[in-house]
């Protein structure tokens, strides 16, 4: 298996998993002071995407307490999460469901005490999907951006949807509002995010300064609006929060008054948000053409003499600190998605169509 290791403030080589281009591919990876600390400390380890170099990355801490970062490439890496011993994750046609093969006291290579397997992928076509989740029953939810639905798998077609904002009119491949990020509650889904509440082709694009909301799919009720190109949603502590993206915030909603507070700002385009404990883990992106434009953002990030970053970032929700981070700097400038992956110190994963893939035989002892 192969790995890619990092330390305070010190480039990661590239993962063998990934091979190496010419230098103006290559990423440096750098982490704060004491982000070894505080993984040790948080007993979970990371797992984060980028759709532009179309990789997910599996952050933890090998048994001589230096930072693993295993890079895996899967075309256009968008949504993450983990259910169990399960990741699932999101790539330009396909939803792919990784399992976890090692058992609770096996350690591969002497490092890795999860080993990710590709065990299952459900070809959808481009659906252009951004986050999904797994439902209590084991369902696979997702968000349709093409289609402006929220979806499920079908054994037979690319997708069966399960609903759609009000003024959405009809189901066509047109990315009408943006609808783009997904909040679970109670093993169900509960909340979404759009850019706009377009109803005509691309029409989101022209309503990223304030147009975005949060819709409550229950009720089929918009309840938070004035947002700029809100991403990620999620229920955590009793609250609602989400990613002003356009703005550069996480914000926490009251879900008994709508009321909202900024919690933290972060330099970059936010997109990505997970929990553990007190902290928030999010990323950010840098600008693609230079500068964010037509975004407050871009006037926030002038306000603080701060320049965009692509990273991710631990939040301490008590404080609105950011507590730790990792850096990119190179050829990786975007990042989608993150997930906590709890109780695991050191996760890896087998690449697509590898010697390893195809030689790495496990048998289920179960029964």
């Amino acid at each position: 298996m192969s790995t890619s290791r990092a330390t305070d403030e010190a480039a990661a080589k590239p993962a063998e998993s990934t091979p190496a281009g010419p230098a103006e591919q290559q990423t440096n990876v750098s982490l704060s002071r004491g982000f070894i600390g505080w993984m040790e400390t948080a007993q979970c380890s990371l797992a984060f995407t980028s759709y532009q170099t179309g990789q997910l990355f599996l952050v933890g801490l090998t048994g001589d307490k230096k930072a693993s970062i295993h890079q895996t490439s899967f075309t256009r890496a968008m949504g993450v999460t983990v259910a169990g011993q399960r990741i699932v994750l999101a790539s330009d046609t396909a939803i792919w469901r990784l399992e976890n093969i090692l058992g609770t006291d096996q350690v591969a290579n002497n490092v890795y005490d999860r080993m990710y397997m590709p065990r299952a992928a459900s070809y959808t076509g481009d659906l252009d999907i951004h986050e999904l989740a797994v439902r209590e029953d084991g369902q696979i939810v997702f968000i349709n951006t093409k289609f402006s639905c929220l979806a499920t798998l079908s054994p037979t077609h690319s997708f069966r949807p399960l609903w759609k904002p009000s003024f959405i009119s009809k189901l066509v491949p047109e990315d009408r509002c943006h609808l783009n990020g997904l909040a679970m509650q109670n093993g169900r889904a509960r909340y979404v995010s759009a850019i706009s509440r377009s109803d005509s082709v691309g029409g989101w694009r022209d309503r990223r300064w304030e147009g975005g909301m949060i819709i409550d799919i229950s009720e089929d009720n918009v309840v938070v609006d004035d947002l700029s190109m809100p991403h990620s949603p999620r229920v955590h502590d009793g609250a609602l929060w989400v990613l002003d993206s356009g703005r550069g915030f996480l914000v926490r909603i009251d879900p008994k008054t709508w009321e909202r507070q900024n919690i933290a700002f972060c330099p970059g385009f936010l997109r990505g948000l997970s929990f553990h404990g007190r902290f928030a883990i999010v990323t950010t992106s840098l600008p693609r053409d230079g500068l964010f434009k037509d975004l407050p953002l871009q006037a926030n990030l002038s306000a603080r003499d701060a320049e965009p970053r692509c990273a991710l970032y631990i939040v301490d929700l008590h404080t609105g600190g950011i507590a730790e981070w990792i850096e990119l700097k190179g050829h990786i400038t975007e990042l989608f998605d993150v997930a906590v992956i709890p109780g695991c110190r050191c996760p890896s994963s087998v690449p697509l169509n590898s010697p390893n893939m195809a030689s790495l035989i496990t048998i289920d002892s179960e029964g």
